[in-house]
């Protein structure tokens, strides 16, 4: 038993915490608070998706002058995911990267990683493609109606490979397909580059397209949604493309591919147009026609021309039919030096926040990777990816992409539903807000204003917090449903235990995994698995809480179930149910917690003496509201 010692309380029984922007209520009935956990990107990189200290709703609205309502009775669209693209070129350099295995893990481990969770696959060649090719290629002159030479064997060499590792990662993942051009034989002018899809051959380009979702369902991968062609109104002179107008892809659509599609036994969904935001037209004629329509679940949009309005124009017209951002690339600023702070706010601003509240379902950038020339490429010299992947040095880096995808996929699940949230307008501040399937909330919030930090309340059915966010900066808030109690611990999660009185994480001595080692604090460091605990549920609000070193080891008051004293020091011990094993955070004003452990009721986690220096082993003593040395701020991990 450790020594008895004295208490010094402090002067205050609630502390205001400003951590990280946020700014915490002083309410009393701490019990009834609905906990925040937030993420935050910084436009100077110095804080990339990081967790930061969290907060709590408290009852009032504030006193911002800038307030977001967030309205979860107000309903929009269903969310379906968001990603990227795994291009011929992306897919080449993650299948030969060193680094694969943990660029995946990153990119679509939803517990490790941000949790991807939407796929747009050319259909063939693109402009980011080591080579040229379909799936059915002849020599000049000869042509294959009856597709007698179709294989997508190409694809099984690398594409295939890593398409059905990113769905080991995340079974959640909907992938979608899109053909920049037809094999070159049904084309004029016999090549994938230029010209259009032969009127003769549009059945044989039907047949081909359910043939490869045919394929590829056979392969492990399939596709939920495709669409007719990639950018139909542009005819690129220098890599596959193909063009239609309107009344054409109405054509095809109507007459070939759905009802191809149709009696294939495929539930492959068809989307129409997939191409800018400054033609509304096209689309309408697409999913407004009495001959198309009936085939054609919603349209697909791009980033490269007009604004996400044209997305809501065309909903209002015709609101039965779904909308899907599905390509925007990434580009070099004319000054390199602020590509990634100006992707983050214009990508944000207009995909993540303006396709979202303009109806998107998806939101999709363009390649998943890129070398560090951003190639392999047919065209583009300046574009960029979610990843830079370097093989010849054999490292991988992450560029504003992933972390603009990040701070919505990470947090925003399939089958999450958009709600009201009032938003400022750019140069302000700018938000969207989703409730997932859980009853979880997410609140991603830009500040788009390039010069000055803004604070504002968040406010939800009475009862709000306030946060400071810097300049072009975005944050991302999660709570459980207010009302529900909910603490804010996922059961799923890893997290730094960080004491408010030392800012010391507890940790497992020495990283032991042995029976009787004592769980102390330490300096938290990043990466240590020996300061990383999991929380997992018990019965009536307990957990048990193990390290990440070993999960079969459990914090426990040493002694057994008889052990109540004042004093008692914490070890890891093989958990086996005990209620000297079990522990009851509750989730103070200030967004930290407090843990009591089930055998007493009474005894808190404590810092042995108020101590601030390394290797103070934990003990437990009686509850005392306000004593920092029993205070503790939960920080994920992953």
């Amino acid at each position: 038993m450790m020594p008895p010692r004295s208490r010094f309380l402090a002067a205050a029984a609630t502390v205001a915490l400003v951590a990280g922007g946020l700014i915490a209520s002083t309410a009393t009935q701490a019990s009834a608070a609905t906990a925040v956990s937030v993420w935050e990107t910084t436009a100077d990189g110095s804080r990339l998706l990081a967790p930061l200290a969290g907060a709590a709703f408290a009852a009032g609205s504030g006193s911002a002058s800038q307030t977001i309502t967030v309205d979860p009775t107000t309903t929009y669209q269903t969310m379906t995911g968001f990603g990227a693209s795994f291009t011929d070129s992306s897919a080449w350099l993650v299948y030969n990267s060193p680094q694969r295995n943990a660029i995946m893990t990153k990119l679509f481990d939803p517990a490790n990683g941000i949790g991807l969770s939407f796929l747009r696959q050319p259909i063939g060649a693109s402009d980011f493609s080591t080579s040229l090719f379909s799936y059915d290629d002849l020599p000049s002159g000869q042509t294959d109606p009856n597709l007698a030479d179709f294989s997508i064997a190409h694809d099984q060499s690398y594409i295939l490979p890593i398409l059905k590792q990113a769905l080991s990662l995340n079974p959640q993942i909907t992938v979608m397909a899109t053909p920049w051009s037809a094999p070159g034989w049904m084309k004029t002018g016999g090549s994938m580059i230029g010209g259009t899809l032969q009127t003769a051959d549009y059945q044989a380009f039907a047949n081909y397209l359910v043939k490869f979702a045919q394929a590829y369902q056979a392969a492990g991968v399939p596709i939920s949604l495709m669409t007719a062609q990639n950018e139909p109104e542009y005819s690129p002179s220098n890599y596959p493309g193909s063009t239609f107008t309107a009344a054409q892809e109405e054509s095809f659509i109507a007459d070939y591919l759905g009802p191809a599609l149709a009696s294939s036994g495929l539930s492959t969904k068809i989307l129409g147009y997939d191409h800018n935001w400054n033609d509304t037209s096209f689309p309408e004629t697409i999913v407004g026609s009495g001959d198309s329509g009936p085939y054609t679940a919603g349209t697909a949009w791009h980033c490269y021309s007009g604004d996400p309005s044209a997305q809501t124009t065309v909903h209002d017209a015709y609101p039965g039919k779904d909308t899907y951002f599905t390509e925007c690339s990434g580009s070099q600023s004319s000054n390199p030096a602020n590509t990634f702070s100006d992707s983050l706010d214009w990508q944000t601003e207009n995909l993540i926040i303006g396709a979202t509240r303009n109806w998107a379902k998806s939101v999709v950038t363009w390649n998943m990777a890129l070398d560090p020339s951003g190639g392999p490429s047919m065209n583009c010299t300046t574009c960029t990816a979610a990843v830079t992947v370097d093989n010849s040095a054999g490292t991988a880096s992450y560029n504003a992409e992933y972390y603009v995808l990040g701070q919505a996929s990470k947090f925003v699940k399939p089958g999450a539903t958009r709600i009201a949230s009032n938003t400022f307008g750019s140069g302000n501040i700018e938000d969207v807000a989703f409730k997932n399937t859980d009853g979880s909330n997410a609140l991603i919030v830009l500040n788009s204003d390039t010069a000055n930090s803004h604070t504002f309340n968040v406010e939800e059915n009475g009862q709000s917090f306030a946060y400071t966010l810097p300049a072009k900066a975005v944050a991302t808030f999660t709570w459980p449903a207010l009302g529900s109690g909910g603490n804010g611990i996922s059961s799923s999660a890893w997290y730094q235990v960080v004491n408010t009185n030392s800012g010391k994480c507890v940790d497992d001595t020495g990283g032991s995994t042995a029976n009787g080692t004592a769980v102390q604090q330490w300096d938290c460091g990043s990466g240590n698995v020996n300061q990383e605990w999991q929380f997992q549920p018990t019965d009536s609000g307990y957990y048990k809480v193990v390290t990440r070193n070993s999960t079969s080891e459990a914090w426990d008051v040493t002694g057994g179930a008889g052990a109540t004293s004042d004093g008692t020091p914490i070890q890891l011990w093989s958990y086996g149910g005990g209620t000297n094993q079990q522990w009851k955070p509750t989730l103070q004003s200030n967004g930290t917690y407090t843990f009591t452990a089930r055998n007493s009721g009474t005894e808190c986690l404590d810092v042995t003496n108020r101590s601030t220096t390394n290797g103070t082993q934990l003990q437990q003593w009686t509850c005392t509201s306000g004593d920092t040395a029993q205070s503790f701020t939960l920080t994920p991990v992953g």
